[in-house]
This record gives structure tokens, sequence and C-alpha cells, in this order.
């Protein structure tokens, strides 16, 4: 799956953060659902308008960003 099909970025829409599709779920309040230990099924059933391939590609998007070639460490 190309990510690229259902994440959307546009300045117009939530300030220009990804959403999937245009419908202003931003890929951060996803990914902060599914951290946070919901399923697929769970977000699906409580966000009708969206498709298990959106939150694959929301994971897709994720996983993507996080290939760098090097990380510093978080100091506190």
């Amino acid at each position: 799956m190309d990510y690229r099909e259902r994440i959307t970025i546009d300045p117009r829409i939530c300030h220009g953060k990804p959403v999937v599709r245009g419908l202003r779920y931003p890929v951060e309040t996803l990914l902060e659902l599914m951290s946070a230990g919901m399923t697929i099924d769970e977000i699906l059933a409580d966000y009708e308008d969206l498709e298990r391939e959106d939150l694959l590609a929301v994971l897709a998007y994720a996983t993507r960003l996080s290939q760098v070639k090097r990380t510093e460490p978080i100091r506190g």
C-alpha cells in the first residue's frame, strides 16, 4: 500500500498537519489512539467514515517518518 494515496497535507485543513483523505482526522490523533491501546476495530467503530486501509496508511506513514539515518538521544 502506498500511504501517499490516503495521507494528505493541505495548509487549509488542520493547519497543514497530515490527515487521512482530507477528512480532518490528523495522523497524530490516530497514532495516539493506537498507542493508547485502541485496536483498529475499536477506532473504526468510533469513526465510521474511516477505513481499515486508512489506519494502515497512518502506520505506514509513521514508519516512513521514523526511517532516519541517525538520531540523537533525547535529554530531559
